[in-house]
């Protein structure tokens, strides 16, 4: 691999000069993107289910109907893009343009009309899940797919990969902190003015989205040089790759550990700790961001999915002991837990490039899309999964409502169910990664020489697109 490095500026056999500037218009994107979802993931179950009222069969149902819709979705969407052969690219138009769609859809999921049936909210929240789903698949599979092709140096993936995964964190902590608002605004009488703070971020959200798409550029080679590929070969080539699969099963632990987590922290704060949302995100937070600054130069001397293996451990013990340590001791165990999410964070993109990387060798053609199509299709089920967990265990535990926005005394048992989701589902799910991904064979020997290969293939493809020229 041609690397050269002057002061600030870093190139491959990309072509591609990556200065500071350019790394940070990658990463902006993910500031954007996570502002989004983040507040998505983390007011969705609370506003339908605790606010709106919304009982547990709407919600099951809700999620059934949403994860049927995501099994067509994501590959579809993931063809398409790879396949897709506009003279502005393959990627960069679907992610532009979807943008300000995000955030359309993303505003009309909090506005419901206050006339609505129980039935009328279930309708209007199955629609706007479907709408902002397809548009943020659109866009996070295009923005994934653009990290592989864009450069070959898994150095230069890991580099643009933390810058990423530090906005996508700022932006974790921005929507994060909206629930939490949105409890205050409630009890506050003062709708109007959570609703305007949503607008507010979905335009934000969707600028920094389309930032990325100007930042950057994609290699036309793999557009005009690469055939496409039918859609069921595709999909067959997809599950062929041991690699793959490998990588989707451990993928799939993490997002239901994120989804748990993340997704129902509130409950933590509110009915386990009695404190205020910011004080138990904090040391989550200070944990993930000390982990996404040092864990590239670990993965560079120790191996990326070896130090995945390592961090999803760092993270599995001290979320187990959520569920049986003493309310002051959670403090200490979530920036433990948060250090080691910082795996999932940083490197799990990188190891689909690599699996893209393994998989051109073989057949030739890029394909990143449609892996990350594949791989949404195999791990978004987790996410209702999620919803399901935290829904009945809830439920059985007889977990009393919001009166008037204001949060109810909880029985014991609901108390360690809430632990149990929080802390011990997502722990396990973070060992059983770090033992399903002993088994993912792009590593040593064999990883380099596909490196080498795949550079070759894209200086051949490269000598072809100027003898086009």
């Amino acid at each position: 691999m041609s690397h050269s490095t002057n002061n600030d500026l870093e190139t491959d056999s990309s072509r591609q000069i990556f200065t500071p500037m350019k790394k940070i218009g990658w990463g902006i994107a993910s500031l954007g993107t996570a502002i989004i979802s983040n507040t998505y993931a983390g007011l969705y179950l609370f506003f339908y289910q605790d606010y709106m009222g919304l009982g547990e069969n709407f919600m099951y149902w809700g999620q059934l109907i949403y994860a049927i819709w995501n099994a067509f979705n994501d590959p579809l969407f993931g063809f398409l893009s790879d396949n897709s052969r506009s003279k502005k690219g393959r990627r960069i138009p679907f992610m532009r343009y979807t943008a300000p769609f995000l955030a359309l859809t993303f505003i009309a999921l909090w506005l419901v009309p206050s006339s609505l049936s129980e039935v009328g909210v279930f309708i209007w929240m199955l629609i706007g899940i479907l709408l902002y789903d397809s548009a943020y698949t659109i866009i996070g599979l295009v923005y994934s797919a653009l990290l592989p092709e864009i450069t070959e140096d898994n150095n230069i993936r890991g580099q643009l990969s933390t810058i990423s995964s530090l906005f996508g964190l700022l932006g974790t902590i921005i929507g994060s902190l909206i629930p939490g608002i949105f409890a205050t605004k409630m009890e506050q009488g003062d709708p109007q003015s959570f609703y305007l703070f949503v607008i507010v971020i979905a335009v934000f959200g969707a600028f920094f989205t389309m930032i990325t798409t100007y930042a950057i550029k994609e290699r036309p080679e793999f557009t005009k040089i690469d055939a496409p590929v039918p859609l069921l070969e595709s999909i067959k080539l997809t599950f062929k790759s041991k690699s793959f699969l490998i990588l989707v099963a451990g993928n799939f632990m993490s997002i239901l550990m994120s989804s748990l987590l993340l997704g129902s922290l509130i409950y933590l704060s509110v009915y386990v700790l009695g404190a205020d949302h910011t004080l138990t995100l904090v040391p989550l937070f200070v944990g993930i961001i000390i982990g996404v600054i040092v864990i590239n130069p670990i993965a560079k001397k120790l191996g990326y999915v070896q130090t995945q293996q390592v961090f999803a451990l760092i993270a599995g013990i001290p979320l187990i002991l959520l569920t049986f340590v003493p309310n002051i001791i959670m403090y200490p165990c979530l920036f433990i837990a948060g250090f080691g999410l910082a795996g999932p964070q940083v490197l799990t993109n990188i190891l689909f490039a690599q699996v893209s990387d393994e998989d051109e060798m073989k057949c030739g053609v890029r394909r990143e899309a449609m892996f990350f199509g594949v791989n949404a299709l195999l791990t978004k089920p987790a996410q209702s999964i999620a919803v399901v967990i935290v829904t009945g265990l809830l439920s059985m535990a007889n977990f009393v409502k919001q009166v008037d926005g204001v949060s109810q005394f909880q029985p014991f048992q609901a108390i360690t169910n809430i632990r149990i989701f929080i802390g011990l589902i997502p722990g396990i799910c973070m060992l059983l990664e770090a033992i399903i991904l002993q088994f993912y064979p792009l590593r040593g020997k064999y990883l380099e020489d596909v490196n080498d290969k795949v550079l070759q293939m894209h200086e051949k493809k490269y000598d072809q697109l100027k003898q086009m020229s």
